[in-house]
């Protein structure tokens, strides 16, 4: 195994990874957590029944996976930059369209808008930071990517709850335009570094591609039996974590806990979680992806299978808790190996493909905790979730070696010989 170039640069350029991705995106999502929580009520004050509220809630997943795929496209075409300042652009006015418009249209077009730019710019700022970043230094650099957008997400409902609580739930609306618009000014003020660009043996992805034209249903053709088999990982993956947002507050409200008390126990774990993503970054580089994406999905597993055995408040916080530490033992595992097995000439339209995945199962997850209430059983329901996980860990044990040759880095398979990952690659 040989050492990437420029081992001897910042993990963190300043200009290119803190500036270029790591603040627009803190702010971006600091807007988008300030205004999930308001969206049903939003909804209802407009006339929309609960149902209708939260069909318009569902807008934000729905948007991205419709436009997952057009992502790719797109920043393929025009460039990740150029992309991710677009996408940012769109944010603006969609949080500015549900802050000034009074009916209820207005706000689906707005959050279903929301959805689509957070696609973009969730594509562009991956392919971005997987082509400047060395193979072995692209774990932590992506791990804390994860890390910075779940502070984001935990600061924004704070930031939104002062905000209403001074001026009424438009102001989180508002709040969002700001935070979207400080993003596109960083992304714009911020330009990347020239040496970067021109460095040889690079492909540049930045910018607008060049060469023969790259269509969806090409790449998806090409790569078939890599996403027949580790992007259904990969969805399954999702799936589990999509649950875990749901899980303890489905299973506070089949228990009778009061909503502060499921509150709070949700809070310590996206505490652990929070807490974990720069060590799982450190531990992908140091000893391989598997040693970091098995354990996690094992642990998430586990405790899924023991929730409907707990019945308590202190049971139901380790439960929580250990759900916290499997989430956060995987941060940016999904990221990383997408920009593991992403081909450089193709990533934009690659990677779009793969989010596909990865938002679809986002969303199917919670679909599952719902069928087993919907059935009669809420516990059955989470217990096919813990099934979900263990299958994926299975999944992420046979197919990572096969396409990811950083899978492991601590000793070759029997009969493999070590993997070289060259010097220049992205």
């Amino acid at each position: 195994m040989t050492a990437p170039a420029g081992t001897d640069a910042p993990l963190f350029p300043l200009r290119s990874v803190v500036l270029g991705a790591f603040v627009p995106t803190l702010v971006l999502e600091i807007g988008i957590g300030a205004m999930l929580p308001v969206v049903a009520v939003t909804a209802t004050g407009r006339g929309a029944s609960l149902t209708v509220a939260g069909l318009v809630a569902a807008l934000v997943p729905i948007g991205k996976i419709l436009f997952d795929l057009p992502a790719g496209a797109l920043a393929q075409r025009i460039g990740d930059r150029a992309a991710m300042l677009l996408a940012g652009g769109v944010a603006v006015v969609a949080f500015a369209t549900i802050a000034l418009s009074p009916n209820l249209g207005g706000l689906a077009a707005g959050v279903l808008a929301l959805g689509a730019s957070t696609a973009v710019f969730n594509l562009a700022r991956q392919a971005y930071l997987t082509e400047i970043t060395p193979p072995l230094r692209r774990a932590r650099v992506l791990s804390t990517l994860a890390g910075v957008h779940r502070i984001g997400l935990f600061l924004g409902p704070f930031a939104g709850a002062a905000v209403i609580a001074a001026t009424d739930v438009r102001g989180a609306y508002w709040l969002g335009a700001v935070a979207a618009l400080a993003a596109v000014a960083v992304l714009a003020v911020v330009r990347p570094e020239p040496a970067a660009q021109d460095e040889p043996g690079r492909v540049r992805t930045r910018g607008p591609a060049a060469g023969p034209r790259v269509t969806i249903a090409g790449v998806a053709r090409e790569h078939r039996r890599l996403f027949a088999t580790l992007g259904v990982a990969i969805l399954l993956v999702s799936a589990v974590r999509g649950a875990r947002q749901t899980v303890i507050p489905l299973w506070g409200e089949h228990l009778g806990l009061d909503a502060e008390v499921t509150s709070l126990i949700f809070g310590v774990s996206g505490a652990l979680d929070m807490l974990l993503f720069y060590p799982a970054g450190k531990v992908m580089d140091r000893f391989g992806r598997l040693w970091v994406a098995v354990p996690s999905m094992l642990t998430m597993a586990a405790g899924l299978a023991l929730l409907p055995f707990a019945h308590t408040v202190g049971a139901v916080t380790v439960v929580a808790a250990l759900l916290g530490v499997g989430n956060g033992m995987g941060s940016g595992i999904v990221m990383t190996l997408g920009a593991d097995v992403a081909p450089a000439e193709v990533r934009p339209t690659f990677l779009s493909v793969w989010r596909l995945f990865q938002d679809t199962g986002d969303a199917l997850g919670p679909l599952v905790l719902s069928a087993g209430a919907a059935l009669g059983s809420l516990a059955a329901g989470v217990w096919a979730t813990s099934v979900l996980g263990a299958g994926s860990a299975a999944a992420l044990a046979r197919w990572v070696p096969r396409y990811s040759p950083l899978a492991n880095l601590v000793r070759p398979r029997a009969g493999q010989k070590a993997v070289r990952v060259p010097s220049d690659a992205p």
